[in-house]
């Protein structure tokens, strides 16, 4: 499949109109039904791409993720749900893209710096699975890399009270508050424009680890 397959770039004009209504319902239930409250909303850059970078503790993190901006955000989804042709038409108007289950990191990643350089911001979860706990797990460097590969910044966010919400292994939802808050943009530029070494890669992953701690630290804070 290309790296131009328009199910990784590009939207029309209905998927935008699909997009915007159902994210209205969804943040619409998220913050009556979980009470979530975003802070730091000043932080996501209203134009450009960006690399969304939340902690990660349930399911219900996706959709919350939804009310970090009312641009559609894109994510990567098992490319098996493509081959029923209207779900994935639905998928893809709601941010995913196609990523073969169990193929070659670098091909995810190469779809990831596409849709970065069609100009959309990418949600990531630079810990992986999802994890539990208050204590940020040590990342995965896909976030970093991508971001120094397209020069554009990572947004760092913390959520907490999702893993109250819907625990792994569980088809049920509780209705319990959550919080995210997100924090300023990182850069990720390599002086001169030349290639991200391990180095800065490793470097910036570090970053990110620590400032996705100081946002779950103060998420949590806000839901005691």
């Amino acid at each position: 499949m290309a790296i131009v397959d328009s199910r990784i770039v590009g939207q029309s004009r209905s998927t935008k109109i699909f997009y915007a209504i159902v994210r209205g319902l969804v943040v619409g239930l998220c913050r009556s039904l979980l009470r979530l409250r975003v802070v730091g909303l000043e932080n996501v850059p209203k134009t450009g791409a960006f690399v969304f970078a939340p902690t990660h503790r349930s399911t219900i993190d996706i959709p919350v993720v939804s009310a970090a901006t009312r641009r559609r955000m894109r994510f990567m989804g098992k490319d098996s749900i493509w081959k029923f042709k209207l779900i994935g038409k639905a998928m893809t108007g709601l941010g995913a893209f196609p990523v073969t289950r169990g193929s070659a990191d670098l091909e995810a990643l190469k779809r990831c710096i596409a849709v970065l350089q069609s100009g959309e911001p990418l949600v990531m979860f630079p810990e992986g699975t999802r994890h539990y706990g208050p204590e940020v797990q040590p990342l995965f460097d896909g976030a970093a890399y991508v971001a120094l590969k397209t020069g554009v910044p990572i947004v760092p966010a913390g959520i907490s009270g999702t893993e109250d919400v819907m625990r792994s292994g569980s088809k049920a939802i509780r209705f319990k508050k959550c919080r995210m808050v997100i924090g300023k943009p990182i850069a990720a530029e390599v002086p001169g424009g030349g290639r991200a070494s391990r180095e800065q890669i490793a470097q910036l992953t570090v970053t990110l680890q620590v400032e996705m701690q100081k946002l779950l630290n103060e998420a949590n804070q806000l839901i005691r």
